[in-house]
């Protein structure tokens, strides 16, 4: 009895010790499972919370990112030449050695107040641009009123007037001097069957002008009529039925109605083509010919952007070039805020 006491005690202990493994094995694989549902769960969160966190940034910092090319372009090669050049214009500085700079202060803006250069190409720019701007928006505004109405084959006509747009500078310009010239261009011809004697087109003042200012106005009146017509197809039709029933004829219309409605897109057109005409330099440049950067034997074209030109790369004065391009800035200023003054009082009048 006491043999089979001793042997059985065993038994037990062992059926015991076989009993807790199992239900040991039991709650640590449960929480064992439960620890991996739980890191699951934060990294769940930790994702979430790096999603939105990455959204706002996106949201925030996106737009910045998108025209953040524009403004490193323009720090570039636009805000830091105009800074530079308005360092080299208090400076006597010469293009052969650019860093060797004297400071004059404001002796290059008071040496163009009296140098007759300066101001003969100042009266030069004026007058092309008065010759090339209002002829110009004239004709395009008569070309857009055309093509506002239904035209066979208007896409056809529409790309036609863009396209001397497209036309590279220089060879507009190359061509004008063929039709300008003296002994056989196709002008003098012309005149010659109408009984008019030759006309010395580039070496004349009013005559080389004229001929400067009509490349200009080749090339840029399809690009204005193309604005007039985006403006003219804005306006709505009913002003036309109304004006229409009160007896309004299409001439009667395009002043009463057309005209106050492209008062804006007149001002913007305006002003885009004075600037342009202050910055005028290819097609004078061209015209000339073998006379270079000085507009002519007299001068008689040189505009602001050639004279520029002339003291900067031909006669390598840079401090006086840098002046002169800042008095051009100062007179972009000038139009702006005319430009400015204007549009408030339209829009008060209106």
């Amino acid at each position: 009895m006491a043999g089979d006491a001793t042997t059985a005690a065993p038994s037990g202990w062992q059926e015991g010790a076989a009993a807790l493994p199992g239900a040991g094995y039991g709650d640590g694989e449960d929480r064992r499972r439960e620890d991996r549902r739980r890191k699951d769960r934060d990294r769940e969160d930790r994702a979430r919370e790096r999603r939105g966190r990455w959204h706002r940034w996106d949201t925030r910092w996106s737009p910045y990112a998108f025209v953040a090319p524009f403004f490193l372009f323009f720090a570039v090669f636009g805000l830091f030449p105009l800074l530079y050049t308005g360092w080299a214009s208090l400076h006597r500085v010469e293009l052969t050695s650019p860093d060797d700079m004297e400071w004059v202060g404001l002796h290059n803006f008071s040496r163009l107040l009296t140098d007759s250069f300066f101001w003969n190409a100042l009266r030069n720019t004026v007058t092309i641009g008065l010759l090339s701007t209002v002829p110009q928006l004239l004709i395009a505004l008569g070309v857009a009123h055309l093509l506002n109405h239904r035209l066979r084959g208007s896409t056809f006509f529409r790309v036609a007037v863009l396209t001397p747009y497209a036309t590279s500078v220089a060879a507009a310009t190359l061509v004008f001097v063929l039709l300008f010239g003296r002994d056989h261009g196709m002008i003098n011809w012309g005149l010659g069957l109408a009984g008019l004697g030759a006309v010395d087109w580039q070496n004349g003042t009013w005559t080389s002008q004229l001929a400067v200012s009509t490349i200009v106005v080749w090339r840029w009146t399809g690009y204005n009529a193309l604005i007039y017509l985006a403006a003219m197809r804005a306006v709505p039709d009913e002003l036309y039925e109304s004006a229409e029933l009160d007896g309004a004829s299409r001439l009667q219309q395009f002043r009463h109605v057309t005209l106050p409605s492209l008062r804006p897109t007149i001002l913007f057109t305006c002003v885009v083509s004075t600037i342009g005409a202050t910055q005028l330099f290819g097609e004078p440049l061209l015209f000339s010919g073998g006379a270079g950067a000085t507009g002519g034997s007299d001068h008689q074209f040189q505009t602001l952007g050639l004279y520029l030109y002339e003291q900067g790369w031909v006669n390598l004065h840079l401090g006086r070039a840098s002046a002169i391009a800042w008095a051009m800035f100062l007179i972009l200023l000038i139009i702006g805020a005319v430009n400015r003054l204007i549009t408030r009082r339209l829009r008060r009048s209106s």
